[in-house]
């Protein structure tokens, strides 16, 4: 008996510290999920034939059209019903809209596009969560580049950017410094992966000496990750164009 009352005491210091260390896992889990919370979508219908969800403050709308419901499944929610069809739509007005907004909507679009068929890669209710946060994620990451190009536009003047122009999915940044007696266009093309990966970049000369291989020097400097646009143009203020005094 005194084994056995030995052994359930073992076991329930067992059970606690596998409790304690699952609570633990879930507080870390859950301040991850508060931290990177790319939930970017709303839902609008949920209907017996299909779903509809808006992201970027309505202008984009995916539909989901269901195939027919499985046999007790009252709700129409089992997770292996089929889905036929995925579509998304832009309800952005472009002519009405700022450039950053069409911008960020190009950019999107081309994710959506490269993906291939939607169907295949989320045929049932089980894989729609999974297709809801890729989307977030890139809706997420455009969003924010959107507020960074809004942001040069207002407060260019403080980096010595003199204009911010966008062309498709290019943004051309326009530097002028008398202290550098340096006038140059840089161009940066964008993805949608930004910012995980480095900007290819052309740069037009019209006064001074800073070209190509400056702007390049300086960019191997600038690690990729959050504002990276944003980064890219202190850094180049910061290192060429400030007075070398």
């Amino acid at each position: 008996l005194c084994r056995e009352l030995s052994d359930l005491e073992t076991q329930n210091e067992q059970m606690l510290a596998q409790m304690k260390q699952l609570e633990q896992e879930e507080k870390s889990c859950q301040e991850l999920l508060e931290r990177y919370d790319f939930t970017e979508w709303e839902i609008t219908e949920w209907s017996e034939q299909q779903a509809v969800f808006n992201f970027l403050y309505d202008s984009i709308e995916l539909t989901v059209v269901f195939g027919p419901p499985i046999d007790g499944d009252v709700f129409g929610e089992d997770p292996s019903r089929k889905i036929v069809c995925l579509n998304f739509e832009s309800l952005l007005d472009e002519e009405k809209a700022p450039p950053s907004s069409c911008l960020v909507q190009r950019l999107i679009f081309q994710f959506i596009e490269s993906q291939g068929c939607w169907q295949e890669k989320c045929p049932t209710l089980y894989h729609l969560p999974q297709v809801l946060r890729d989307v977030s994620l890139v809706v997420s990451r455009c969003k924010i580049l959107g507020e960074e190009v809004e942001f040069l536009e207002r407060w260019g003047g403080k980096f010595n950017l003199l204009k911010t122009d966008i062309n498709d999915t290019k943004v051309k940044l326009l530097f002028s410094a008398s202290t550098a007696f340096a006038k140059f266009e840089l161009t940066l093309s964008l993805s949608a992966n930004y910012p995980s990966a480095s900007l290819p970049f052309t740069v037009q000369k019209q006064i001074g000496n800073i070209g190509e291989e400056e702007i390049s020097a300086v960019l191997s400097n600038v690690p990729i990750g959050d504002h990276y646009l944003r980064r890219i143009v202190s850094f180049i203020h910061q290192n060429l164009l400030q007075d070398p005094r």
